[in-house]
């Protein structure tokens, strides 16, 4: 039960997500970063490496130098793990290398640059057996799991129409034409890859509302937009879903939307009950039925299950949110890693955290829409990657 010890690829000065990554991953205290490929550029790499306490050696000039020398150092001593934490286009290759060279694999969402990049990697995680999480973040509030547990145990009845939405108002101008880094990469298409909005938030989206109610997308009708003048990629979608169970289903992802910060929101309708949860209120879950007065679940109270409670750190009443979620992938993670030193073969699934089957339905998904978008058809197959 040592601490895993993590390396991170990606996260170099200026970095967003580097940060939040790194904090979740030693939240609970069973990890902590010792290594790590911060940026391409070398004096980078080193100033971000003593931002994060790293011993210099280990603050590498690339990730493949970081894979050669820490495969090279005692078992006691080498990283168990990275975290890639870089633009989409600069997923796949750390990725690969990374389960090529025995070393298990957190990546952030979407997870890689194309569906051919998603499906090769997934052929790396089955070369490999190695272990990968893909960080849907939403996936990990505890009343997400509430919810999900809800719907699986048949307390709204059966699934007949899912609304998810996602506004962000932060791309409603053109802040990227003054550099602003993390909206330059995101709107390029040589970067993020051949979708916007649909990639960055559209996908959170799309796992949210499978990951609760337990269907499957199986198909789309779906509208791009690029508001902006001289943007390369979508800044707005929405669209009409079809599920497995015949379930209908309206999904719109913008970040165009003015005033707005990140207001994710999940509506789930029944045959005889409703779920709702919004992130702007991570820690109340409404529950609607159809012959019982509205109810309002909280975060860490007794009356909730076994995954809602797993995933909660605090008592009633103090707020948990963005950082607790991440950590609780991390987490989760970190059971499939012991595991696999056991000698088992892991299922993400089993252990509760979003895997390389969740990975590549991301991209396929992102492929769906714009298909639909592209096409003259009603309704465009996607279904099973």
């Amino acid at each position: 039960m040592r601490k895993l010890r993590m390396g991170l690829v990606g996260g170099g000065p200026g970095s967003f997500i580097g940060r939040i990554h790194r904090i979740a991953a030693e939240l609970d205290g069973e990890a902590e970063l010792v290594c790590g490929a911060f940026s391409s550029d070398a004096q980078r790499s080193r100033e971000a490496g003593a931002a994060y306490h790293v011993d210099p050696a280990r603050a590498y000039a690339s990730y493949a130098q970081m894979f050669a020398a820490e495969k090279a150092l005692p078992a006691d001593k080498r990283m168990d793990f990275i975290a890639v934490v870089t633009p989409n286009h600069v997923h796949y290759e750390p990725a690969r290398l990374a389960l090529e060279n025995g070393f298990h694999v957190v990546v952030d969402k979407p997870l890689c640059f194309s569906l051919a990049e998603a499906r090769e990697l997934q052929a790396a995680v089955e070369r490999s057996g190695g272990v990968l999480a893909v960080t849907y973040t939403y996936s990990g509030y505890p009343l997400i799991k509430q919810a999900r547990a809800l719907v699986n145990a048949g307390r709204i009845g059966a699934v007949r129409k899912i609304y998810v939405e996602y506004p962000q108002g932060w791309l409603a101008t053109d802040i990227e034409g003054s550099g602003q880094k993390q909206a330059s990469w995101r709107t390029d298409p040589t970067k993020s890859g051949a979708g916007g909005a649909i990639g960055d938030i559209g996908t959170h989206a799309a796992h949210l509302a499978e990951y609760v109610s337990g269907l499957r997308i199986t198909q789309i009708d779906a509208m791009l937009n690029t508001f902006i003048p001289g943007r390369r990629l979508d800044d707005d979608a929405s669209m009409l879903l079809r599920f497995d169970n015949g379930a209908s289903g309206v999904l719109v992802a913008t970040q165009i939307a003015a005033g707005e910060e990140n207001n994710l929101a999940l509506r789930i309708y029944g045959e005889s009950g409703s779920i709702e949860w919004r992130h702007a209120d991570p820690n109340s879950l409404v529950l609607r039925s159809l012959d019982a007065p509205v109810q309002i679940l909280r975060t860490g109270a007794a009356y909730l299950g076994e995954a809602a409670a797993r995933n909660t750190r605090t008592p009633p009443g103090h707020p948990e949110g963005y950082l607790e979620a991440f950590a609780n992938i991390y987490t989760a993670f970190y059971r499939g890693v012991r595991a696999h030193a056991d000698g088992a073969k892991v299922e993400p699934r089993a252990y509760d955290f979003p895997g390389i089957a969740d990975g590549v339905r991301g991209m396929a998904f992102i492929d769906a829409v714009i298909r639909s978008a592209q096409s003259q058809q009603k309704w465009t197959e996607f279904g099973n990657p």
